[in-house]
């Protein structure tokens, strides 16, 4: 069946990006959180993020409003129940998720296809979770969703061709660029992401340059946007600790055992920008 009606179970960062996404691309969307005051408060990130595009020429105010009022916010899992697909965007726990996905699997109809924007978990184990492991995948997105042309779609051994060729065409009509992986730790970006970011901050701690040498050499000398420390303290260092040991306990691959300093941080509270310090400290005037 053709997706018209797109549920999104968490209203965070990612889980509000993608209910944008899906707005101004002409679907319906129907938000989850668990409380009000946290629905507010996506659904204001939301709002924000739509005026900002309209203040930059990139969104008019007509397609803004339009997509406004495709967006409704409700606090039970329940109200999926009109949904084609629903996307999961909660907390990378794996026992939470294969809570919602088994709730999920009770609450839509027997076509609703469910996917998850995990950035590394299995998402086989959560497919288990539910009576349709065919109708399940990953659709990982890439953080800011309104801005980052990329979506990660992770196929396990189960997922139906009916249910893979319908969720390529939705994520095709959102703009997005399909790349496919396996249903393995890290897929392709954290795959090949985590191991290079731990690893410049292994030579960091070995005094091998400082960060502000790293991040420029890597930003003149292979062209890339950010340099690794930048980079670290946008994605987040609790993130990206993570993902790191996600990947670890599943594989024991030594690329992805996290080094101390990235872990004394994190205790410390710095998590890069989202807690006014990283690697930076971005509280200065």
């Amino acid at each position: 069946m053709p997706i018209e009606r797109v549920g999104v179970v968490g209203c965070g960062l990612m889980g509000a990006g993608i209910a944008e996404v899906c707005a101004k691309s002409g679907y319906m969307v129907i938000v989850q959180e668990v409380t009000g005051d946290l629905l507010q408060a996506g659904m204001k990130r939301i709002t924000g993020s739509m005026d900002r595009a309209v203040n930059k020429g990139k969104l008019s105010a007509a397609d803004r409003d339009a997509a406004q009022t495709r967006i409704m916010g409700v606090t039970q899992l329940q109200d999926m129940h009109p949904c084609d697909l629903v996307i999961e965007a909660i907390t990378e726990k794996l026992d939470v998720k294969r809570r919602v996905f088994a709730e999920l699997d009770a609450v839509t109809q027997p076509h609703t296809i469910l996917a998850s924007n995990t950035s590394s978990l299995a998402i086989t184990e959560m497919a288990a979770a539910t009576k349709r492991p065919d109708k399940v995948l990953g659709l990982h997105f890439m953080q800011p969703v309104p801005v980052m042309p990329l979506l990660e779609m992770v196929r396990t051994v189960l997922t139906s061709e009916e249910t893979f060729a319908t969720a390529k065409v939705f994520g095709e009509s959102l703009g997005k660029t399909i790349v496919v992986s396996k249903d393995t730790p890290g897929f392709i970006v954290n795959l090949l992401l985590i191991p290079y970011l731990l690893q410049a901050i292994a030579e960091l701690e070995k005094g091998v340059a400082t960060k502000e040498d790293f991040d420029t050499a890597i930003r003149l000398g292979l062209n890339h946007p950010m340099g690794p420390f930048t980079l670290l303290d946008f994605v987040g260092l609790d993130t990206t600790l993570f993902i790191a040991d996600a990947v670890f306990d599943e594989t024991k691959d030594p690329r992805f055992a996290a080094p101390p300093l990235l872990r004394r941080m994190v205790s410390a509270g710095w998590l890069g920008r989202k807690s006014g310090r990283g690697f930076y400290d971005y509280g200065k005037a």
